[in-house]
Order: structure tokens, then C-alpha cells, then sequence
């Protein structure tokens, strides 16, 4: 399985701090926001690895990573997202990288104390198909949010203002190598963008997508008060314990 990290857009929400870098280089405790789902994949056993980024700062990522050597990897890939087309659009950019194989996708905002191996696994034992990974959240209106009847999946609906359950569906994804036919049949969103919850419905829909709860604490940073809750989390307990 590869690994595909999406690391774009412009991080508008946290003006001022990214008029001048790109959101996931911000410090997240004692690194870099990027190194946790390097990090997350790496744990989990996966080592082909694309960060898919973009804006103004794209180079940066290359300064910083290199080759990855750091990480004991001995490539990694990138590649560059023109505008904010979405994470679905994002993803669409890894096409070429992926090669048919399945990929294991990771908002570059994500970090959890804990990883993802047996989910991983279960994955690879389920030969097609999608997987993603559900949390309690207080506040699933944030999130898009998975709505489940009889241990089955029906459903997930995009920060619903109403929601049905309070599990969010994190920014880890799992997909086979027809996620990218999905891709080109979406059209945009009122937002302008192709939205992942629409892949994420359409594998809903094929009645071929799994799901499994995330061990430990997840959080995205894509807020001020996101990026200070994963600086506090991580300060106290660490992350991508292995």
C-alpha cells in the first residue's frame, strides 16, 4: 500500500500565521505539523510516500524533508495542487503515484496518539473497497459525520447542522484503485471544490466501504483552537505511539 499525504490549500483560517508559510510546516510542540502523518504512515508499515501540497511555500516542504532521509525513508514524492480545488481534487493529483495499487490517504492536519496498523491490515485483507476511520467528537457538526444503523455504514453527511451521531469521520482514508474513476465523475460543491465525503458516499453506496474506531485521541489543527489543542496533546502524551 502507498501513502498519500495531502498538504495544500491556503490555511485561510489561520491567518495571520500562514500569509507567510504554508499551514502543516507550522510547529506542532517540538516538529514540524507535516512529520506526524509522515510519521502515522510510517508506523503503520507504509514507506511509499507523496505529499501532494501547494500555494506560494511548496518549496519548503522540500527544504525540509529532502528525500526523507530523516524519517529513514529513501524517496519521498511531491506534487502540486494549483488553487483550492478540494481534498477530493487533491487527491486526484496522486493518480500517477498510485499506479493502481491501494493508497492510504492522510489530511496533512491530522495527528493522533496512537496508529493505525491494524486498520491498515484489515484493509489490505479486504482486497477492494474503501475504509475510513470514525472518532467521538463533541462537536461532530465540524466534521463530516458517519451515520450508522446495525454496525452498518449508510451514510456520511457533511458538517450536518443537525447531527445524527456524534462520530466524525477523521482525515485517514483507505481506498482501492477505482477511488480515482470515483474522483472524475464528482462535480463541485456549493464551496467550488470536490469533496471526499462525496468518494467516501459513492464507496457508501457500492456497499464496499468499512470502518473502524481510532484508538487514543485524534485532532485536527486546522483552527486556532485545533492547532493549541494538538500542541497541548502532544506536549502531555506524544504521538503515533507505535
Amino acid at each position: 500500500m502507498k501513502g498519500v499525504i495531502l498538504a495544500g490549500g491556503l490555511g485561510t483560517r489561520l491567518y495571520p500565521l500562514t500569509k507567510i508559510t504554508n499551514k502543516h510546516l507550522l510547529p506542532i510542540y517540538s516538529k514540524p505539523m507535516i512529520f506526524y502523518p509522515i510519521e502515522t504512515l510510517i508506523n503503520a508499515g507504509i514507506k511509499d510516500i507523496m505529499i501532494v501540497t501547494g500555494g506560494s511555500y511548496a518549496g519548503d516542504f522540500l527544504r525540509l524533508m529532502g528525500n526523507g532521509k530523516e524519517f529513514g525513508l529513501k524517496h519521498i514524492n511531491y506534487t502540486y495542487q494549483e488553487g483550492e480545488g478540494g481534498i477530493a481534487d487533491a487527491l486526484s493529483l496522486a493518480e500517477y503515484f498510485a499506479d493502481g495499487e491501494p493508497i492510504c490517504v492522510v489530511l496533512g492536519d491530522n495527528i493522533i496518539e496512537k496508529n493505525i496498523s491494524k486498520a491498515v491490515r484489515d484493509f489490505e485483507n479486504q482486497k477492494e473497497g474503501a475504509k475510513i476511520l470514525l472518532k467521538e467528537v463533541p462537536d461532530p457538526e465540524r466534521f463530516g459525520v458517519a451515520e450508522i444503523e446495525d454496525g452498518k455504514l449508510i451514510g456520511i453527511v457533511e458538517k450536518p447542522s443537525q447531527p445524527k451521531s456524534n462520530l466524525a469521520v477523521i482525515g485517514i482514508y483507505m481506498y482501492d484503485g477505482h477511488v480515482f474513476n470515483i474522483v472524475k465523475t464528482l462535480k463541485p460543491s456549493d464551496r467550488g471544490e470536490l469533496e471526499i465525503t462525496d468518494v467516501n458516499n459513492a464507496y457508501v453506496q457500492k456497499g464496499i466501504m468499512t470502518w473502524e474506531m481510532l484508538q487514543g485521541w485524534w485532532t485536527d489543527a486546522g483552527t486556532f483552537e485545533s492547532l493549541l489543542r494538538a500542541n497541548i496533546l502532544v506536549s502531555q502524551t506524544g504521538a503515533n505511539n507505535i
